[in-house]
């Protein structure tokens, strides 16, 4: 499980803070605030970059401990920079980084409870990690790449998959 689970969010995650960083040099070149970036929605309803980037490091971490029969630790959501969401993505991966492969054995079947809409539902890990958790975290490190190349970021598919 843990080769499920720990090496490919920590990629995804180290692709997110490459484009981050192109993200940043962007706005330097272009003479564009951060904010513009920073705080960009794909449509009003949605969470902002700042928000997406969050949301991908908790799930990522979430699952890292959730599947390793550990609470979660905590993460404040207080990133306004892209500093910030730097220093948030490299303590989330440096936090996924403490579980051993072995704190993974047996996560398939370990019962595994979260909060949604209000009510605990629990599942086996398997479930937890294939149907909430995976999707989950692609879905809001996607929607940053998505929000950052709408807005002119020269970035592609090799950025998001880690591959530049």
């Amino acid at each position: 499980m843990h080769a499920h689970i720990v090496p490919p969010m920590d990629r995804t995650l180290g692709a997110l803070s490459a484009i981050l960083a192109k993200a940043e040099a962007h706005c330097a070149a272009e003479n564009i605030q951060p904010e513009a970036l920073l705080t960009f929605r794909l449509f009003p309803d949605m969470y902002p970059l700042t928000r997406q980037v969050q949301l991908a490091c908790d799930f990522a971490a979430r699952a890292a401990a959730r599947l390793a029969g550990e609470e979660p630790r905590s993460f404040p959501d207080t990133e306004t920079t892209f500093e910030g969401l730097q220093q948030r993505i490299a303590a989330t991966r440096a936090y996924m980084a403490e579980f051993p492969a072995t704190a993974h054995d047996g996560a398939e079947t370990r019962p595994i409870t979260i909060k949604m809409r209000g009510n605990d539902v629990t599942m086996p890990g398997l479930n937890y990690l294939t149907m909430y958790s995976v999707p989950q975290f692609h879905f809001h490190a996607t929607t940053a790449y998505n929000i950052l190349r709408h807005n002119g970021v020269k970035i592609g598919k090799r950025d998001y998959m880690g591959a530049a």
